[in-house]
């Protein structure tokens, strides 16, 4: 597993829709993968690419976490980012998040091994981001972009690219 880039974007406002997700909902591995499963095996994604969107933001799907009132609290979330003032389909939830300044990490490793989903991932690009000097959002907003060309085109190793996203303070 390898840092590729890491570098900021500048987000709109957007909304945040799809399926929620806690602690108690995570597998015996501890990962929300059943969850993902289902979002594919049902069409989740089409469904919510139906919607209203941002162009160059809400092609990729996304894996969003959120810790609040001091650690206290853990959201997971499957889903995309939409226009603010998009519809939400039956059956998903939504949350507004305003605009702002990204950390965006490129990591590159297997997606089979599941090395790229651990807990030491992200802890690589947010220890890159901090390197960077960028502070991170209080309550603020972590995600995991399934970029379509980075992610589903593997190399000739078998490795494809994970953005890990951070909003920063």
């Amino acid at each position: 597993m390898e840092i590729v880039k890491v570098y900021k974007e500048s987000f709109p406002a957007v909304k945040l829709v799809g399926k929620r997700y806690t602690n108690a909902d995570r597998d015996e591995m501890g990962t929300f993968a059943y969850h993902w499963q289902q979002a594919y095996r049902e069409g989740w994604f089409e469904k919510l690419r139906q919607c209203k969107s941002i162009p160059g933001v809400s092609e990729d799907d996304l894996g969003v976490m959120r810790v609040t009132d001091s650690g206290s609290t853990f959201a997971y979330w499957i889903g995309v980012f939409l226009a603010p003032d998009a519809d939400v389909p039956d059956g998903f939830m939504s949350v507004e998040i305003p605009a702002g300044e990204v950390g965006v990490c490129w990591l590159r490793g297997n997606a089979q091994n599941g090395e790229l989903y651990s807990a030491g991932a992200s802890d690589l690009c947010v220890e890159a981001m901090a390197q960077k000097g960028w502070g991170f959002s209080q309550d603020g907003w972590f995600f995991e972009r399934y970029h379509c060309s980075r992610f589903t085109k593997p190399d000739e190793k078998g490795n494809v690219i994970l953005d890990i996203c951070a909003y920063l303070a």
